[in-house]
């Protein structure tokens, strides 16, 4: 009984050689059991790994042969088991890791899990790794919210595996990226080039593109052929954008950038697709006082000239007629592609009532027309056509002196009149009633 006593304590000896507290294995998973994870780590022992080690997920993925480094928690059998551990085989992997990476400088990558006082907080293989705010991003981020969850690589800047201290950088990384970045775009720049970026930052004056590694400048002008008031109107940050080449001043690394030149200058045509006489239709972009501006295309305004508005009327304030934003037909008039100038008529989309004019009427012939207004010297009077003829103070009347139209007329009042001079191409017509066989007779204002 002694010689099989002492058997079975030198073959219980013989299991624990090689094993000892601390070490590190590699084991193969041979079953799941509700007390935990079995693991045969080629010892005649068979060892254990307990359940809250594992994540749902990881246990659903788990499988017969899976292999997993595992940590001698104690080399004394526990119920029949030598206990394990997962995640301690892990931290003390991941710690080797962060050291190895620190004197290589290697990158690593961890998960961004969350916020603290100066910066945020990684996960690296379990490992949990301070990132300073200015360390965060090539500037300093004011809302890191959206980096929460982001997995990313970082450069190890300080390790202390004693005071369980890591503290890692992701600005390094980028800034390495862009440097690498604009070698490569440096030496693939030159004018007229059409090249990639992403809208960097908006101004008034214009918007800035990174090239990778290089900021380039669309001014708001280079934008549109057509008018913009900002560059918003076109532009949001983030967007990724075609753009060419205007100017590259290599020893500043100055770039000027155009958007509106990847099209051709529409005015360029303008003379070919807006011939003189053409009827056209566009938008009401600016109302000023001497008249409307119409867009036609992008790129391309014609002028309709206060004159140009309407035959009869003289139109004094356009905006009363006309509001941004409507559409209206107009006739061209003349074009200059050097000049970048189109002159427009809406008037002339009707017949031209002096046309009329100089058909239906003759000096001497009487006619009927309304008082339209006064001046000192004379009164208006528009006739059936929506024409105005001048009815002169001297030519009211040859029996009395008359210093003012108004003792005579009144605004509104239905007269009959001789006509004492047509001029169609001036647009004039002069009336008269001191010639009328019989003294003014004139209605009362209806």
């Amino acid at each position: 009984m002694e010689l099989q006593k002492q058997e079975l304590e030198r073959l219980y000896a013989e299991t624990f050689q090689g094993l000892q507290q601390g070490a590190i294995l590699k084991g193969k998973i041979i079953r799941i059991t509700t007390e935990g994870i079995i693991v045969d780590i080629g010892h005649k022992c068979e060892g254990i790994i307990h359940l809250s080690e594992f994540s749902q997920d990881e246990l659903g993925n788990l499988k017969h042969g899976s292999e997993v480094d595992v940590y001698v928690v104690d080399e004394t059998l526990r119920d029949g088991f030598i206990p394990l551990s997962k995640d301690r085989a892990t931290k003390i992997k991941t710690w080797e890791m962060l050291e190895d990476a620190l004197h290589k400088g290697l990158q690593v990558e961890g998960k961004i899990v969350g916020k603290v006082k100066g910066g945020m907080t990684v996960d690296i293989g379990g490992v949990r790794a301070f990132l300073p705010g200015s360390h965060i991003d090539l500037k300093v981020l004011k809302d890191t919210e959206h980096l929460i969850g982001q997995v990313s690589p970082f450069k190890v800047i300080t390790v202390d595996s004693k005071r369980s201290n890591v503290v890692v950088s992701r600005r390094v990384l980028l800034e390495e990226e862009r440097q690498r970045l604009r070698k490569k775009t440096l030496a693939l720049l030159k004018e007229g080039a059409i090249v990639q970026g992403i809208v960097k930052n908006i101004t008034d004056y214009g918007a800035f593109i990174d090239l990778g590694g290089v900021d380039g400048l669309i001014h708001i002008s280079d934008m549109s052929w057509g008018r913009i008031s900002h560059p918003g109107e076109l532009f949001g940050i983030g967007d990724t954008v075609e753009v060419v080449v205007l100017k590259f001043d290599r020893e500043a690394e100055r770039v000027t950038l155009g958007y509106k030149q990847k099209k051709p200058d529409p005015w360029l045509r303008a003379e070919e697709k807006y011939p003189t006489n053409k009827i056209v239709r566009g938008k009401v972009i600016t109302i000023v006082d001497y008249g409307l501006f119409i867009e036609l295309e992008e790129g391309i305004e014609g002028l309709v000239h206060v004159t140009e508005l309407d035959w009869s009327e003289r139109v004094k304030k356009p905006s009363r007629y006309f509001s941004i934003g409507d559409t209206v037909e107009a006739v061209v008039l003349k074009v200059s592609s050097t000049e970048k100038r189109i002159s427009l008529s809406i008037k002339q989309l009707k017949p031209n009532p002096w046309e009329l004019i100089k058909q239906r009427y003759t000096v001497g012939q009487k006619v009927t027309g309304k008082v339209k207004g006064f001046t000192d010297f004379g009164a208006f009077i528009t006739i059936d056509e929506g024409v105005d003829a001048l009815l002169h103070i001297s030519d009211i009347s040859c029996n009395k002196h008359i210093k003012h139209p108004s003792e005579v007329l009144k605004k509104g009042q239905k007269i009959e009149a001789v006509i004492l001079s047509i001029e169609p191409e001036k647009e004039r017509m002069s009336l008269g009633l001191r010639d009328l066989s019989t003294e003014p007779l004139a209605e009362e204002a209806t």
